[in-house]
């Protein structure tokens, strides 16, 4: 198994060809374009309803049925693997759903799988290669062939794709077969050709791709046998490398050590370590970083307000204190907080509606460099009956500050979390965050104490997640040093404008840089001038 492990079969989206990014005035294909693959997978929805769902309904499960009814993305990634022939996409259709069916992949959990296969850490996700991707590793010297366990290790495979499908729609994942010390013992050719099906055809559109380490050379032959079952695309995906070469692919902070990396990672379960989120470092407190932060933006616009008047008698006026009057009511306190708290903040323009929270954005979260771009805002909108408990984990708790990132919300209401970065950290793309909401009884409490149990006992099963990515922002420095980029890729007349704008720019401040230059060597001569005349004069008085 070892061996054909590796050798996975690429998914249809890595082959598919790019589409033009844009079109000179007047030129229609790329409507047309989207008008045949929306005609294409009307023409396929309709013929499967007509030739396999009919009379047979029995053969697959109603939610996969129901989704590909709605799924556009899912029928485009099987037209796409079968070159948009429908016929063959039909039957792909076919066999991928009653492969569903047999498995039972919408009802695979945790505890439908034997613990013993979890805490053998043959396979798991953990980490992201240089494209972002994540990272699935198999360590191939961990599996042994044995038929009495086949079913349950393909259903174990099914779980952590289906799981990962779920939790990232879209997002594609780069395989790693780790064949350090694997032999022989460990190739099962039965299961290899059930994992190449699983991206072949169970999971369109899911594979970026495999990374095979240090295979060794005695399953060469095994591998012609594989090579009979890939196309020649899938093929050119493969990515066979040693420990000295695969920090192409993934950087050292990804790798274990005994690939020449630094990540001290070390399996172990549970609990699953799919996504490492943890609870941030300050959980409801005051958060030092945070009221910095807003320290700073204030004595930031004090200082451009200064330097944008010329008003010398604001510079010299004495900063003011403010008391509290006990007059103040403290609703109005609360108000003036939220508002100082949201000052600065990335407001979300995207929602996602689940079933208990509605979470805005709906994907990710962007920062940047600057000091404005360093802090997002979550907005979650209770959309239950019942008071809603919420918290948020992330990969990263050194690096963010999240307030608050354990409480609950009340039926109806909404709360706007601060996701704040910390300590000088910048934001990176591997960077993720989880929001977990839970529906709480009637005339529960949530202080801390209350909520820290109630976490405790709810069932996972009645937990909502929902995830965020980080997304991080070009700074203005790296998009001004790339000019011939952004023209090959901005088709507006707006743009262009802007663009020509820009390189005017750029042109004016090269002759100003030349013309500083002229002056600085104008300088230096004078200044040698002024000493020689200066020290011609010392010598007249002296000598006279």
């Amino acid at each position: 198994m070892a061996l054909a492990k590796l050798l996975f079969p690429l998914h249809p989206a890595t082959f598919r060809k790019p589409e033009p990014r844009w079109l000179p005035a007047g030129c229609s294909f790329g409507n047309s374009q989207r008008q045949d693959a929306g005609s294409k997978i009307r023409e396929t929805r309709q013929r499967f309803k007509e030739e396999f769902v009919q009379d047979s309904a029995d053969k697959y499960d109603s939610r996969d049925v129901e989704r590909l009814m709605k799924d556009d993305a899912l029928v485009d990634g099987y037209l796409t693997w079968r070159h948009s022939v429908v016929d063959d996409t039909l039957k792909m259709i076919d066999e991928s759903l009653q492969w569903r069916k047999e498995y039972n992949v919408n009802d695979l959990t945790e505890s439908s799988i034997p613990r013993w296969m979890f805490e053998t850490g043959a396979v798991y996700l953990h980490g992201y290669d240089k494209e972002d991707n994540k990272l699935f590793w198999f360590k191939v010297k961990l599996h042994v062939k044995d038929a009495k366990t086949t079913v349950d290790k393909k259903r174990y495979v099914a779980f952590w794709l289906e799981r990962y499908a779920k939790r990232e729609p879209g997002m594609p994942l780069t395989v790693v077969f780790d064949m350090s010390e694997s032999g022989l013992s460990n190739i099962d050719m039965d299961f290899v050709k059930y994992i190449i099906n699983c991206f072949k055809v169970y999971y369109p559109k899911f594979l970026s791709k495999m990374i095979i380490v240090e295979m060794p050379w005695i399953m060469n032959a095994a591998w012609k046998i594989v090579k009979t079952w890939l196309g020649p695309e899938a093929i050119s995906k493969l990515k066979f490398v040693s420990k000295a070469d695969i920090q192409t692919f993934i950087s050292p902070e990804h790798l274990p050590p005994h690939m020449g990396g630094t990540d001290q990672f070390k399996y172990s379960y549970p609990p699953l370590p799919d996504d490492d989120f943890q609870s941030p470092i300050s959980e409801n407190g005051p958060i030092v970083s945070e009221d910095e932060s807003e320290v700073k933006d204030t004595e930031s616009e004090c200082k451009e307000s200064l330097e944008s008047s010329f008003n010398t008698e604001l510079a010299l006026r004495p900063k003011k204190v403010n008391f509290v009057d006990d007059g103040v009511k403290p609703d109005d306190l609360e108000r003036q907080d939220s508002s100082s708290r949201l000052r600065g903040a990335r407001k979300p323009l995207t929602t996602f509606k689940g079933t208990l929270l509605h979470v805005s954005p709906a994907e990710e979260l962007s920062f940047g460099s600057r000091d404005t771009e360093k802090k997002c805002l979550i907005i979650l909108n209770n959309v239950t009956k019942n008071q809603v408990a919420f918290k948020v984990r992330t990969t990263a708790p050194e690096k963010y500050r999240v307030k608050p990132s354990s409480s609950s919300c009340e039926a109806g209401a909404s709360v706007d979390i601060i996701v704040s970065l910390h300590g000088g950290f910048q934001a990176s793309p591997q960077d993720r965050f989880l929001v977990m909401a839970a529906e709480m009884e009637p005339g529960a409490g949530a202080g801390s104490p209350e909520l820290a149990q109630f976490w405790k006992d709810v069932p996972k099963a009645k937990i909502m997640e929902h995830r965020l990515r980080c997304h991080v922002l070009e700074s203005p420095k790296s998009i001004l040093s790339s000019p011939s980029d952004s023209l090959s890729s901005t088709p507006t007349g707006d743009t262009q404008d802007l663009q020509t704008a820009l390189m005017r720019l750029m042109v004016s401040n090269s002759r100003l840089e030349q013309k500083l230059d002229a002056c600085l060597w104008l300088q230096k001569v004078l200044l040698v001038l002024v000493s020689i005349l200066m020290a011609f004069t010392i010598y007249s008085l002296w000598t006279s």
